[in-house]
C-alpha cells in the first residue's frame, strides 16, 4: 500500500477493518468486532478513518458532548506508522467538528503511552492552544482482572477556532 491517503467518515463497511488495525496496535483496550461496526455506523459524523486504495489504514473514533469532541481511539496500521497519519487524523477530524460548535478535544491516555502523548501535544501546538492533563481514572477504577490496567489521564486541549 503506497497510494496516497484519503480521509473521509467511517461506514459500516469499514468496521471489520477498524477492529483489526485496533487489535493489531497491540496498544488500545480492543473493544468486540460489533462495537466497531457501530461507531461506524452510528458515530460516523464524528469519526475518520484513512485510505490507501480503498482499504482502511488508520482511524479515529470519538463523539461529541456539548462543545467538546472526546477522542476515544486513534489507531494506525504498522505500515503506516511514522508518515504523520495520526496527526492528520486528528486535523481533519477536528475540521469537521467545528461545524457541529466543539471548541475542545478531551483524549484519555494511559501515561506509557508516550507516542499519544506527543501526538496530542503536537496537535494542540499545530492548533495554537494549550493541552491540560488531569488524573481521571485509576487503575483501581478498572475491572481488570489481573489488575493490570493503567489508570487513564484525561488531556483536554483547547480552546480551538478552525485555522
Amino acid at each position: 500500500m503506497s497510494g496516497k491517503h484519503l480521509i473521509e467518515n467511517p461506514t459500516k463497511a469499514d468496521g471489520a477493518a477498524l477492529w483489526r488495525i485496533a487489535r493489531d496496535s497491540k496498544k488500545l483496550d480492543l473493544n468486540t468486532p460489533y462495537a466497531y461496526l457501530l461507531w461506524c455506523h452510528d458515530f460516523a459524523d464524528t469519526s475518520v478513518v484513512a485510505k490507501v486504495d480503498g482499504t482502511p489504514v488508520g482511524f479515529v473514533i470519538g463523539y461529541r458532548k456539548q462543545d467538546t469532541g472526546f477522542v476515544w481511539q486513534v489507531a494506525v496500521d504498522a505500515s503506516q506508522r511514522g508518515k504523520g497519519l495520526a496527526g492528520a487524523l486528528l486535523d481533519e477530524l477536528f475540521s469537521q467538528l467545528t461545524a457541529q460548535g466543539v471548541r475542545y478535544l478531551e483524549t484519555t491516555i494511559t501515561p506509557d503511552n508516550e507516542a499519544s502523548i506527543r501526538l496530542f501535544a503536537s496537535f494542540a501546538k499545530r492548533w495554537n492552544t494549550t493541552l491540560e492533563r488531569r488524573d481521571l481514572f485509576t487503575a483501581k477504577d478498572f475491572p481488570a482482572e489481573d489488575g493490570t490496567h493503567e489508570q487513564e489521564d484525561l488531556y483536554r486541549i483547547g480552546p480551538l477556532s478552525s485555522q
